[in-house]
């Protein structure tokens, strides 16, 4: 009976083998991801991906692009929710003007305004 080595490399694919049991397995590692900084836009996207989308999710994990691809469409929802309060604002007259006359009026519309938009950004950028 042969013994068999306890690593091997492939020059026909360039990748290095570790005997494991009585199977060769390759040595693969996960590229290196960079550290990107992800907000909440960011978060609640990696969990939307990680339960509805799976593949897709492991798919830019494994391609080192996550962190990158998180960081950027957390960035585009801040900016896309900025715009669309603005906006909104502007639409239902909310202003400075409605803040000195009646501080409580303008916290429930703006209230109000925020989690609308914050709606809008879930159903177009983050659960989609």
């Amino acid at each position: 009976m042969t013994t068999m080595k306890k690593s091997i490399h492939d020059n026909a694919n360039g990748l290095d083998y570790t005997l494991v049991n009585d199977h060769y397995l390759p040595n693969l590692t996960a590229a290196a991801s960079a550290e990107y900084p992800t907000g909440r836009w960011g978060r609640l996207h990696k969990t939307y991906l990680k339960e509805q989308h799976p593949v897709r999710y492991n798919q830019l994990l494994l391609s080192g692009e996550l962190g990158g691809y998180l960081a950027k469409l957390d960035k585009q929802a801040e900016e896309q929710l900025a715009l669309t309060v603005r906006q909104m604002q502007k639409a239902e007259g909310v202003t400075e003007d409605l803040k000195a006359a009646d501080q409580l009026e303008w916290v429930r519309r703006m209230n109000s305004i925020r989690n609308r938009a914050e709606e809008i950004i879930k159903s177009e950028l983050i659960f989609v």
